[in-house]
């Protein structure tokens, strides 16, 4: 088989299933317990999110860990949202983000936040002045994908950013990196976000783990409430096993052959028109002309080549980002 579907999910790395085994099997405590199996967790949790924090270039205390990346945009949304209502109600994003921040953002609007979707440039991402024609003095939140899961196309988020400073504006930025994190090289420090959205399972950890990278001095209301686990950010009893395959995966050095890679399947293909130009080159949305997607698709399932016709969040329908 050969599977070139990574941006659903990666298969899990040795490094990662021997964490996750060892987190079941030997540190299998509850992290809040005093006594030594929960130290032992805790120890195990602790180290997990050292290595996530030394991925991203941030502190270990600025990373909370939720169930995955669309918990993670729920929380970095609501939790700004509802904690920055008092300075204003406008929200920026894009129409091509993904589900977990487009369908957020409908409950924020139904909630009476007044919400503005740019829609993207001819490259596939939002351009930096349809932002700044948008912003306006009530705009408490800007979020935008770094990454876009479908096409690859990369947002000037790190213009983003030093626009907001140089305008004087309150709006915190969110990014969500779920496509870009481990991908391509960037540091927490040099994008100028204040909430990131990271996940496990696209970089080769296992499925039930993600982490919200929240900046120092910025402060969210609770998305989960019961125990107050993650600092009171997010409450629940931590996912050891998938929480220790993060950490072990976050440590392992990215893939530095995307682009050679893309020009193989460029120069294989010279019939094949491929959408986007300056994208990340580990997403490649391309089409045949004269071949249906369903129907490439399925031939090349049956020969054993395992490839998408979109996000795999949007099985069954029409993707949002190729109309947009």
């Amino acid at each position: 088989m050969i599977y070139l579907d990574n941006a659903a999910t990666t298969k899990p790395s040795p490094e990662a299933v021997a964490a996750a085994e060892h987190a079941m099997t030997v540190c299998w405590g509850n992290p809040s317990a005093s006594y030594k199996p929960g130290r032992d967790a805790k120890s195990l949790l602790e180290a997990a999110r050292a290595s996530v924090a030394r991925a991203l270039g941030g502190k270990t205390e600025e990373v909370i860990f939720t169930s995955g990346g669309t918990e993670a945009d729920n929380q970095a949304l609501i939790g700004a949202a509802t904690k920055q209502r008092h300075r204003g109600r406008h929200i920026i994003s894009s129409l091509t983000e993904h589900e977990a921040v487009l369908e957020t953002l409908k409950y924020l609007k139904a909630e009476g936040y007044d919400v503005t979707l740019l829609p993207p440039e001819k490259d596939g991402a939002v351009s930096l002045s349809a932002v700044e024609e948008a912003l306006r003095e009530d705009t408490i939140l800007i979020s935008l994908m770094l990454v876009n899961n479908e096409t690859g196309a990369i947002n000037p988020v790190i213009q983003v950013s030093s626009m907001l400073k140089d305008r004087g504006s309150i709006a915190l930025l969110h990014v969500d990196a779920v496509q870009a994190f481990k991908k391509i090289p960037f540091s927490i420090r040099t994008l100028g976000a204040d909430l990131v959205t990271i996940s496990a399972h696209k970089i080769h950890g296992i499925k039930g783990a993600g982490a919200l990278w929240v900046k120092n001095g910025v402060k969210l209301n609770p998305f989960i409430y019961g125990g107050g686990q993650e600092g009171g950010s997010r409450s629940g009893t931590e996912a050891g096993p998938a929480i220790a395959a993060f950490g072990a995966a976050a440590s392992i050095e990215f893939n530095k052959n995307y682009a050679s890679l893309r020009q193989i399947l460029v120069n294989e293909l010279p019939e094949a028109v491929f959408i986007g130009e300056g994208t990340a080159a580990h997403i490649n949305c391309l089409a045949l002309p004269g071949c249906k997607a369903e129907v490439l698709a399925s031939y090349l399932d049956s020969i054993g080549i395992c490839v998408s016709r979109g996000s795999a969040c949007a099985k069954g329908r029409r993707s949002h980002v190729s109309t947009a």
